[in-house]
């Protein structure tokens, strides 16, 4: 007993197109940002940090 019918279906032209720049696009973007994170530059680093004027608002907790 067959539960469903195998249907063949053809992907055209401009599906395979779409499928494959997503999934570059996607690969592209997670190997640029791993990169980013696993060999990241300490000295390049040093502008981000946060000014020491900012209240917090956790002095005395």
């Amino acid at each position: 007993m067959m539960l469903a019918e195998v249907i063949d279906h053809k992907l055209t032209t401009a599906g395979w197109a779409f499928m494959l720049i997503s999934v570059a696009s996607v690969l592209s973007l997670a190997i640029f940002c791993y990169s980013r994170v696993l060999f990241y530059d300490p000295a390049a680093t040093k502008h981000m940090h946060a000014p020491m004027d900012i209240d917090t608002h956790d002095k005395g907790t």
